[in-house]
């Protein structure tokens, strides 16, 4: 956490009226800029605001002051605060929505339930700061409205931020189980069958091998006998 004085502007324009304090310390001990704490004594930066004294509100001892306009080098350090404020405790349950947005936030759901189906109750819930009843009845089309309801982004209503709506859905995305590798699944087809090649590599087509011709079999098939050699002769 940055150790900040309260009001940094409104101290640094104390500090830049009513201290010698160079441009660099009074930067390092408001959480500035240096060129910001330069607007200020030029007038161009922060007009209007009233100063603060840091001394009076307990935040910076005079004696410290003194020590830092002797040597520039010399860093300003905040005072402790007596008094230790618990954190606030963060909230939890639906976000609140104005009342002026309330009437939006059924079309709002129903684009949620339609568009990002895989989005659990709860989260429907913390987007656009529903009850999960409501959400039920949008899906069961038991809303007493539903026939009027129309599918709105609940960020183009100003229900939730983009950034909001991203995190819910990436985080559902993490919750899917992840899909089970196997040697049946979805693989790259091959170059030839991208390209429009074959499906098989191409062979050329052979001849068969003829067989022998019998002449005893073809003669005896027509009716007649083969001559020998010898009555040729």
């Amino acid at each position: 956490m940055v150790n900040a004085p309260l009001m940094p502007k409104a101290t640094a324009v104390w500090l830049v009226e009513n201290t010698a304090l160079t441009f660099d310390q009074i930067a390092d001990f408001c959480k500035l800029h240096v060129l910001e704490v330069k607007g200020i004594a030029d007038g161009e930066v922060a007009q209007g605001i009233k100063g603060l004294d840091p001394v009076t509100t307990g935040q910076l001892a005079r004696e410290e002051i003194e020590r830092a306009e002797k040597n520039p080098n010399h860093r300003l350090k905040l005072l402790e605060s007596k008094v230790r404020l618990p954190e606030p405790k963060r909230r939890r349950g639906p976000r609140y929505t104005p009342v002026s947005k309330r009437q939006d936030r059924p079309n709002a759901i129903l684009w949620l339930l339609r568009n990002h189906p895989e989005l659990k109750d709860s989260q429907v819930m913390r987007l656009v700061g529903t009850t999960k009843t409501t959400i039920e009845s949008i899906k069961e089309r038991t809303h007493w409205n539903a026939q009027n309801l129309t599918p709105m982004d609940p960020v183009t209503l100003g229900l939730c931020s983009q950034i909001d709506l991203d995190i819910e859905v990436q985080r559902s995305s993490k919750d899917r189980p992840a899909a089970v590798a196997s040697g049946e699944g979805t693989t790259l087809l091959p170059a030839d069958v991208t390209t429009g090649g074959y499906d098989e590599p191409f062979v050329p087509e052979r001849k068969p091998r003829e067989e022998p011709v019998d002449l005893e079999t073809v003669f005896a098939k027509l009716g007649g006998s083969r001559k020998t050699q010898h009555d040729d002769e």
